[in-house]
């Protein structure tokens, strides 16, 4: 494990304080390496949403309700011909 040592102000320090106290953090390392990777995982999903909106500007087609209407009626029917293929057999209560 890496040692770093960081320097805050006092407003800083006393605001860490009090929010361990309320949060029953047991010691200031804990609380900052919780906060450390809470924020490299926000950094990371900001950017997966960039990746994504750049994706969606680059596909013009948008999917409209017509779109996926006429998609769920060819899933039923190709799936009604499936079982229609598949003897079925009485269920036992």
């Amino acid at each position: 494990m890496e040692t770093m040592s960081l320097k805050l102000e006092k407003s800083l320090a006393k605001n860490i304080e009090k929010t361990m106290k309320e949060n029953d953090y047991t010691t200031k390392t804990e609380f900052v390496r919780e906060a450390i990777r809470e924020k490299i995982s926000k950094l990371e999903m900001k950017k997966i949403f960039k990746v994504i909106e750049e994706l969606r500007r680059k596909n013009p087609r948008r999917t409209t309700d017509a779109d996926l209407r006429r998609a769920r009626e060819r899933v039923s029917k190709q799936l009604e011909e499936e079982f229609k293929e598949v003897p079925q057999e009485p269920l036992e209560l």
